[in-house]
């Protein structure tokens, strides 16, 4: 098992975070990381689709899309490097909404550092990274990044999985943004999952938002895996700064088989 990485690259991230600050804005991408990737020389293709019936009327900023009614997703396409590695880009990012319309809202870079085989492990972890150019309709800062640190068990057929996440906009320290997601997953079987969801936006780190402005959603998802991957789910928003009600599809599959290991089996 190769664990070498990890120490430089955490170390790497946490320089980086130390140049951040929050990024309040929508979200393309509603999911929890349970440090699962690609196999090596894998292409793998995730598209990410939400609806918002029921949202926040007022936009984040002049000219921004607006939450309610709105429509937003991206494709994500990955490649597995190595069993600890796996590399992504969003792109593109669109969002439809009634005030602005249907536009482009940028791209994302992600490197994802995982221990490996993380879906055979009772406990395992990683990091993730994302580094995103953002369209002004869909941010007030051009750049901002993403740092996931992801922690799970697997304990029979439930899973863990917490991720602390940290949003940045890069000016300064004090203004890293707290947006944890946490899933709860029951394994009904190989192929079937039921799972609650929550996903947090406390604000920056210096000084939590008052209660009623953080961010508080609790999603009910189905999960189906197999070749096509399929993961829908319902969010409920508690607090006012919350959209009352979102809907999320996730729809995975890899577009290559992995290579063969090529050369004579070993003899004993």
């Amino acid at each position: 098992m190769t664990r070498g990485p990890f120490p430089s690259i955490i170390g790497a991230m946490a320089i980086v975070a130390g140049l951040a600050a929050p990024a309040l804005a929508q979200t393309d991408e509603i999911q929890v990381y349970t440090a699962e990737i690609a196999a090596p020389g894998v292409f793998n293709l995730t598209i990410h689709t939400n609806f918002t019936p029921s949202g926040i009327n007022t936009p984040a900023f002049p000219g921004a899309v607006t939450a309610n009614k709105s429509l937003n997703g991206v494709p994500e396409w990955a490649y597995g490097v190595t069993p600890w590695f796996e590399a992504g880009l969003y792109m593109p990012l669109y969002s439809v909404d009634r005030t602005t319309g249907f536009g482009l809202d940028g791209f994302k870079l992600r490197t994802l550092f995982v221990v490996p085989h993380a879906e055979d492990r009772r406990f395992f972890y990683g990091t993730n990274f994302e580094f995103s150019v953002n369209a002004s309709r869909w941010n007030t800062s051009r750049v901002s990044s993403e740092i996931r640190p992801i922690v799970g068990v697997h304990l029979g057929d439930v899973d863990l999985v917490f991720n602390p996440i940290l949003d940045t906009e890069y000016n300064g320290l004090k203004n890293l943004d707290f947006a944890p997601a946490l899933r709860v997953a029951l394994n009904l079987s190989k192929v079937w999952a039921v799972a609650l969801e929550e996903y947090d936006d406390f604000g920056p780190i210096h000084g939590f938002l008052p209660t009623g402005q953080q961010v508080h959603q609790i999603y009910g998802v189905v999960d189906r895996s197999g070749k096509l991957d399929f993961e829908a789910g319902v969010g409920a928003g508690l607090t006012g700064a919350s959209d009352k009600l979102t809907l999320k599809m996730i729809l995975s599959f890899d577009l290559n088989a992995p290579k063969p290991k090529s050369g004579l089996p070993k003899t004993f």
